[in-house]
């Protein structure tokens, strides 16, 4: 017998469940509907089932702390002029975690965590000052889509692995969710993209998990670069001592050869520090033959760290050196600036109002 939260299952493994819980197949046909198309939060609200057995899930849930369902809840909302909706989730064990709307003309784009916190440390990230509580499980990570688009009423079209967390070091349950996503949800793998910092030798391993897992890998990975050498890298990300930019564009290229498809680099500019025109160039040859991508990423300031926001100019003049040296280049609008844009802000800032509050 399957005991663990619904969401996450597909339909044959809720026509599995209900069968094992004395129930047609069908019934598990109409979970299905109702977790996924319908929303549904808890195991009470579905009512196409019967009372009475809606009453025996309900008083046996998988955990004391958990509906059978696996909704988490919301803590804290906040929403910026132009529309960029931050959830806080609380989850059952009582930990929080952030997820985030971002609209635009035709299209929502979900931005969603894989872990509470992250181990990874990068300076320029509010979510990595915590540290790492644990990583997601797959309904806790499908979950934040659905809880986007209740709150946006809107059906998400783009998820993007880009919240707390590094994703590689929760890829199964990554893989998992991206699978239920698209089978469950209907949402396409090319409207998905991780995005990793890099974890030495989980690149190759990734492309053939997500071969076997997936049928095929078209989902967008994103690497995190954020310098054109090994020590500015090494003093924004700490973990990337162990892995050496040589060999993080090694594994990137076995993981094009395995997948064939390109890889886009992220690059977020801190003014000042890494936006200079002569590391624009560096990064150009550095990424010289690559079947690649760059999104550069105008840095959201966060109270813990001094770094600073590059001015339009300095973006301008580094997109335009990648661009004369053939590199695809892009640069990423900001969004919801107004209010706590930066990955892990509004979670930190909550705890600290909290603590406040306590003493």
């Amino acid at each position: 017998m399957i005991d663990r939260p619904l969401l996450g299952m597909h339909r044959p493994e809720l026509e599995q469940w209900a069968t094992a819980h004395g129930q047609s197949a069908f019934r598990g046909r109409q979970l299905h509907d109702w977790i996924y198309a319908k929303g549904a939060r808890n195991i009470a609200a579905v009512t196409v089932l019967s009372k009475a057995w809606r009453d025996q899930l309900a008083a046996q849930p998988p955990t004391p702390a958990l509906d059978w369902i696996g909704r988490s809840t919301e803590l804290r909302r906040s929403v910026a002029r132009d529309g960029t909706t931050k959830l806080l989730l609380g989850t059952a064990d009582g930990l929080s975690l952030e997820t985030v709307g971002i609209p635009a003309e035709g299209r929502l784009t979900v931005c969603v965590s894989s872990q509470v916190g992250c181990p990874m440390g990068c300076r320029f990230c509010a979510t990595g000052k915590g540290g790492l509580q644990r990583s997601l499980a797959v309904h806790e990570i499908v979950d934040q889509v659905l809880w986007v688009r209740e709150v946006m009423d809107q059906r998400p079209t783009h998820v993007v692995f880009m919240g707390m967390g590094e994703p590689l070091l929760n890829s199964e349950a990554v893989l998992e969710a991206i699978d239920c996503l698209c089978t469950d949800l209907g949402m396409a793998q090319r409207q998905i993209t991780v995005s990793t910092v890099g974890v030495p030798k989980t690149l190759p391993t990734l492309a053939q998990r997500a071969l076997e897992r997936l049928g095929r890998a078209q989902f967008t990975l994103a690497v995190s670069l954020h310098a054109p050498s090994q020590p500015l890298r090494e003093q924004l990300i700490p973990t990337a001592h162990a892995y050496p930019l040589e060999a993080l564009l090694e594994d990137c290229r076995r993981y094009v050869g395995i997948t064939g498809r390109r890889v886009s680099f992220e690059y977020i500019l801190l003014g000042g520090l890494n936006d200079l025109p002569q590391q624009a160039v560096a990064l150009a040859q550095l990424l010289r033959g690559f079947q690649s991508h760059v999104n550069l990423i105008p840095y959201n300031p966060i109270e813990e760290e001094d770094f600073q926001r590059p001015t339009p100019e300095r973006v301008a003049a580094f997109k335009a050196a990648l661009e004369q040296r053939h590199i695809a280049v892009s640069v990423r609008a900001s969004r919801g600036l107004d209010q706590d844009a930066a990955c892990g802000q509004l979670r930190r800032r909550t705890a600290q109002r909290d603590e406040l509050a306590a003493s």
